[in-house]
């Protein structure tokens, strides 16, 4: 309360602390010659004044000055000087009023106070009695002034607090989403912006891409330009919009409010290779860049002064602990007041919130995608079990095949050869008898051995039509464990179209899977698995390329032989079966040793009705 205030248990507040800056004393008196002992004797007690001598030039000296306290007559030539009281409240809520007057009327004091001045004195004055006066409205004024200012300052303690609070539990009670967090970052600008809050003008928002190759400007809140801030921040104060009410009234926001700046921030762009630019610095040094008339510690590029339209402003950097998340830049584009270090360490504060916010988001992003990777894989291999079966049996069979070549089709044919050259040899029927159950025995073990060959053999394919891009994709899920413990990235480069093929997708399945395994067995130790798709006149080309150790230029003709392999475990049966399917669809396997790594790639027809668009 004011009487608080003026309580005489507070200390006393020194005359150099009764004026601040340029703050003057008005005096207003039709007679020069007392303005002017006034005046000499306030100058000698350093108090600064000014001169008026009617109602309108009171008003011209206070459009020029900044006057704390006014010495007014009642008797002014052009107007009654306690009619001007309401007036001059009204239009300076912080101006003191001393009526200094021959109006000796008791009334007419008391009319003067209750309309507003603070004290009444008559002439003629005693400089005593007039310097105490003057210095009890003063420092009542001074009183007041401080205690609104601490009362804002509560209020805005407040206010922050409470909104940490909110954002605080938004974070914790739930995951935030891409939309949560954009209205969390919003909210977060409001605060930044509101008057309640920190009270920048403007405030802009950039975050580094999915890579962190490019800080990217994201959203932003302020005025289009300093009129029309002027007018939109003197609606919000004069509606005594609250918080929510703002945030409101800024998003639904039409006009010009927002649309100007939220295209300046979609135009910054910095490369995070620029280490010097202030942007990357403060982020890369983890600490808030003040920059005043274009100058910091750190060299401010004129673009980006040019772009802001603004050379003074603010940079306060956001980071987890584990990396670089973006900035947050603010100025005062329309009020110009500078930016003090108290502001800066409210807007790290602020900051820190929007760091934990999009941090959040990013966490709980990367784990549903790492979710959804898993159920696709998961449904990926229920559907496709069979298959994976099969290209293990298919691998187990080629394994058992290329054993009993080796170990047993080599000496039955010496063996059933042998027999037959003794046969025609010896004519003893004991011995001939002998000889012939040998040759058919051999020859048993011959057929056992062709019937295993044309077990493993594929059946002729079944042709249908089939997307393309998504029987990759199931390919490549099944081995999504084996990617990921190998360390193995992918890379897919697939046209921005689907492509249908006429094909059995069974067959081509197995190619794929044969392919890829190969490529990943090729990199025991992690590398780089890159699957693109291309398409040139009548023919598409699937391109599997791996960082592998390869095979050496004289082998590659050899990869697609039966039981031809540079593995310790294998038979190479696989690209013999994949050479097989492709051919069978009139497609053409092709395998090239590239540097240190291998590039299988399957080239298959269009089908020839493509063009004509018939039915399938």
């Amino acid at each position: 309360m004011p009487g608080q205030l003026l309580s005489s248990s507070l200390p006393r507040i020194s005359e150099d602390e009764l004026l601040e800056g340029e703050e003057c004393i008005l005096i207003v008196d039709d007679a020069p010659e007392f303005t002017r002992l006034i005046q000499d004797f306030l100058h000698k007690n350093s108090l600064p004044t000014v001169i008026a001598h009617s109602a309108d030039t009171l008003h011209h000296q206070l459009a020029m000055n900044r006057v704390a306290l006014v010495l007014l007559d009642i008797g002014l030539p052009d107007a009654d000087g306690s009619n001007l009281i309401p007036e001059l409240k009204r239009a300076y809520p912080d101006l003191a009023l001393v009526m200094l007057t021959a109006v000796s009327d008791v009334y007419t004091a008391l009319a003067c106070l209750r309309q507003g001045a603070d004290d009444y004195l008559v002439k003629p004055v005693q400089f005593p009695d007039l310097h105490s006066a003057l210095y009890r409205v003063l420092e009542k004024r001074r009183l007041a002034i401080r205690n609104r200012h601490y009362q804002r300052r509560i209020e805005q303690a407040n206010f922050r607090i409470q909104l940490a609070h909110d954002l605080a539990l938004k974070m914790n009670t739930a995951y935030l989403s891409t939309t949560e967090l954009d209205e969390l970052l919003h909210a977060i600008l409001v605060g930044i912006t509101a008057e309640e809050g920190l009270g920048f003008n403007r405030a802009f928002l950039a975050l580094f891409n999915e890579d962190g190759a490019l800080l990217e400007g994201r959203s932003a809140i302020g005025p289009a330009n300093r009129e029309e801030g002027s007018r939109i921040w003197q609606e919000v104060q004069d509606q005594k919009l609250g918080l929510h009410d703002l945030i409101a009234r800024l998003r639904d926001d039409k006009g010009s409010m927002n649309v100007e700046v939220n295209r300046i921030a979609r135009a910054l762009q910095v490369d995070a290779l620029n280490s010097e630019h202030v942007l990357i610095r403060a982020v890369r040094d983890r600490r808030s860049i003040n920059v005043v008339n274009g100058q910091s510690e750190v060299s401010v590029p004129l673009e980006l002064i040019g772009l802001l339209q603004e050379d003074t402003f603010v940079v306060v950097p956001l980071f987890s602990p584990s990396r670089a998340l973006g900035v947050i830049i603010a100025d005062h584009f329309v009020s110009r007041r500078p930016i003090d270090e108290e502001q800066i360490k409210a807007l790290e504060g602020f900051a820190s919130q929007a760091s934990l916010a999009i941090e959040h988001c990013r966490l709980h992003t990367a784990m549903q995608r790492k979710m959804d990777e898993l159920e696709a894989v998961a449904a990926e291999l229920q559907k496709n079990k069979d298959l994976l079966i099969d290209a293990e049996r298919y691998s187990a069979l080629g394994h058992m095949a290329a054993q009993l070549a080796h170990s047993i089709r080599n000496p039955i044919t010496a063996i059933g050869g042998t027999a037959r050259l003794l046969a025609r040899k010896i004519e003893n029927k004991e011995w001939l008898r002998f000889l012939s159950m040998m040759t058919s025995e051999a020859e048993k073990i011959e057929k056992i051995l062709e019937d295993l060959f044309v077990f493993v053999e594929q059946a002729k394919p079944v042709l249908e039509r089939v997307s393309l891009l998504p029987l990759i994709g199931q390919s490549l899920l099944l081995y999504y464990k084996m990617l990921n413990e190998r360390g193995i990235r992918q890379n897919l480069i697939f046209p921005e179209h689907d492509l249908e093929l006429l094909i059995d997708p069974r067959q081509i399945q197995q190619a794929l899977v044969h392919l890829i395994r190969n490529s990943i067995e090729a990199m025991p130790l992690g590398g780089e698995l890159t699957v693109s798709v291309e398409e040139q006149d009548k023919l598409v080309y699937i391109i599997i390329h791996d960082t592998g150790k390869g095979l050496s230029r004289g082998t590659v003709e050899y990869a697609t032989d039966p039981f031809f392999t540079t593995k310790v475990v294998g038979t190479g049966m696989g690209l013999t079966i994949v050479r097989r399917i492709v051919e069978e669809h009139g497609g053409e396997l092709v395998l090239q040793s590239i540097g240190s790594g291998m590039k299988a790639t399957i080239v298959l027809p269009k089908p020839q009705d493509e063009s004509s668009g018939s039915e399938r």
